[in-house]
């Protein structure tokens, strides 16, 4: 604020110093009026073609002007050694005027000649200010550290807004009272630590924390990213290192927050050609400054980061990043809390139940919670509500999970039934199968980049995966292509993902999980994908080619497997699929309910809301083959 002031007062002096200068210029009477000759004066007065003649005197040089008969302006500059001057006017009965001239001052004189060099030679200086940083962004100023406070005022953020994370909340409320009363733990020989690397996946509320932890505490909050340290010059990323903390060390005690640390923390030496160099500078710049010679009293490091195993060792000992905070996903009871910290700012109706939400939303973060209260509430908005009820959570939460409907998209009767059998396909082995997760929705309206889609829904958070559900989820993505050899008798490449899915997962319950009996408990997978991680930069190969033939045997025994435990699934409930197709053909999607009357034997009860297939998709025109989710 005190920079915009001080470039105004500049600009506003300037302009008082040009409206000076041309208030005198037009204020002068001479201004506009025709330059002759004394002699041509003259004779003009003694031929009587002048009205008015103004005779400004007060110098040896007076200045002359005269209105003439036309109504032009014209002067001169006459001399006090013509005395007759006066006699022919008064003879050509010409009117006149003597007026004493007004004399300018030295400094106004100084001014006009001086004004034009004066205003370069400030706008130089301005703009080499500017360049400098003066403005703290200038184009020298590339050494300023770009973090920015939140002081006590601007930062209203408590732990009263973070939910969902009661463990992390823990954990960094010892920072707050160390920042509150040091003196209770420094009686007792405690130190404040230096810093707290917060742990989890994107969307977890990291940023959000360390927020809370500077409103509660009320001390100032410097926040940076640590993509902006490192820039195109050499040395800018440690010296912004220094000035971030010369900074902080003034505010005292205080937080700094750098999110997404690893940008700027990767291990050392990493990569292909021995790593960045500049990035190294600002590295060794940040461990010096959080735990090196001269040391920091009340400057508290909270960096937040979802790659902690990409991080240079010496960035994690103690006395740098004393704590490591997971902030994981939250459970049902987490995600009860964040909803109902967003419902807060949403209009909400009487039926929408929290705990009802929480529970068919497992697995998300609470970034995406957020995006599911902002979602219902757009929802509602389309269709002029002024309560968000529960329908435009469950459409919100469809659209999410499952991807946009496109209404628009052009399909032939022949594609559609394709696709129904396919989702019939996922749908009868999910629900035949023992200890899989129930099947929530069934749709062959398209969807983001699917032409259908078969949505299982947990009961509970899952922690782990078992052996029994990863087989019977490869037999659940094998239900759709099977599906169509039997019933539509031809094959489509709509069930690649679902291959692909099925041939990874095998290959991880032999290769990983040691869920193979022949192949026992051992982890057969190589180093890959770790160039430029910072470990390695070949992969080891652990295995002999003998082994590894025995391990694709394995795979293919295991995908052979499912594959003809899902086959024979549905080749002995051929009329449950027959039905699920034809309540898919004619309502497009359905649900729990109705999935659970056609696998009883029972017709499908009508759906609540019946959305009748436009008959502007059913053409001639060419279509994708049908896609299918397989179950999250």
């Amino acid at each position: 604020m005190n920079n915009i002031f001080k470039n105004l007062a500049i600009w506003l002096v300037i302009g008082v110093v040009l409206m000076t200068v041309i208030s005198k210029i037009s204020g002068n009477p001479a201004a506009g009026a025709r330059a002759v000759s004394y002699s041509d004066f003259i004779e003009s007065v003694r031929a009587g073609r002048l009205k008015n003649v103004v005779i400004q005197d007060g110098s040896m040089t007076p200045e002359i002007v005269a209105e003439t008969a036309d109504g032009s302006k014209i002067h001169t500059t006459g001399t006090r050694l013509d005395n007759k001057l006066i006699d022919d006017l008064v003879r050509s009965n010409t009117q006149f005027d003597v007026k004493p001239r007004e004399e300018q001052s030295w400094f106004l004189s100084a001014l006009l000649n001086w004004f034009p060099m004066l205003l370069l030679i400030g706008v130089w200086i301005f703009f080499m200010r500017q360049m400098q940083g003066g403005g703290r962004g200038g184009a020298f100023s590339f050494g300023k550290s770009k973090a920015r406070m939140l002081d006590e005022s601007s930062n209203s953020i408590t732990f009263a807004d973070v939910a969902g994370c009661d463990e992390a909340k823990e954990d960094v409320s010892e920072f707050v009272d160390f920042l509150r009363d040091p003196s209770k733990f420094q009686k007792l020989g405690g130190r404040i630590p230096k810093g707290a690397l917060m742990v989890g996946s994107p969307g977890t509320g990291k940023t959000l924390l360390a927020k809370a932890i500077a409103g509660e505490a009320k001390v100032p909050f410097f926040s940076i990213s640590g993509s902006d340290f490192v820039e195109m010059f050499v040395g800018v990323g440690a010296a912004r290192v220094r000035d971030m903390f010369e900074n902080a060390k003034k505010h005292a005690p205080c937080i700094i927050f750098i999110d997404e640390i690893d940008a700027v923390g990767r291990q050392r030496g990493a990569g292909m050609g021995g790593g960045n160099d500049e990035r190294e500078q600002t590295l060794n710049q940040l461990l010096v400054e959080m735990d090196g010679f001269e040391g920091t009293t009340g400057v508290i490091v909270i960096a937040a980061s979802n790659r902690p195993d990409v991080l240079d060792p010496a960035l994690m000992r103690p006395g740098r990043f004393d704590r490591q905070i997971v902030v994981p996903l939250p459970d049902i009871r987490g995600r009860e809390q964040i909803l109902r910290v967003h419902m807060r700012k949403v209009p909400i109706a009487p039926d929408v139940d929290a705990m009802v939400l929480a529970r068919g939303t497992p697995g998300m973060s609470g970034a995406d919670l957020a995006n599911l209260v902002n979602e219902a509430a757009l929802f509602a908005a389309r269709s002029n509500k002024r309560l968000v009820d529960m329908d435009d959570f469950e459409k919100a939460k469809d659209k999410i999970f499952m991807g946009p409907e496109r209404r628009s998209m052009v399909l032939t009767e022949d594609e559609r039934r394709a696709t129904a059998y396919h989702e019939s396909g996922h749908a009868v082995v999910a629900k035949i199968l023992p200890g899989t997760d129930p099947v929530h929705k069934v749709t062959i309206m398209p969807r983001g980049r699917a032409l259908g889609l078969t949505w299982q829904l947990p009961e509970r958070d899952a922690i782990s995966l078992y052996k029994d559900q990863m087989l019977s989820t490869i037999s659940i993505l094998f239900g759709g292509r099977i599906a169509e050899d039997l019933f539509v008798h031809r094959i489509s490449t709509g069930a690649s993902n679902d291959f692909e899915r099925a041939t990874r997962m095998a290959r991880d319950m032999v290769t990983r999980y040691g869920m193979s009996d022949k192949m026992g408990p051992m982890v057969y997978g190589e180093n890959e994908g770790e160039v430029f991680l910072g470990r390695s930069v070949t992969t080891h190969k652990s295995v002999s080619e003998t082994t590894m033939q025995e391990v694709d045997g394995e795979i293919r025994r295991i995908i052979d497997e499912q594959y003809a435990l899902a086959q024979k699934i549905l080749e002995d409930n051929r009329d449950k699929v027959e039905a699920m197709t034809a309540a898919l053909m004619e309502w497009e999607t359905i649900d729990a309910d109705q999935i659970n009357d056609i696998m009883d034997g029972r017709p499908p009860r009508p759906p609540k809301a019946v959305v009748t297939p436009p008959s502007s998709r059913q053409d001639n025109s060419p279509g994708a083959a049908p896609n299918a989710a397989a179950p999250a």
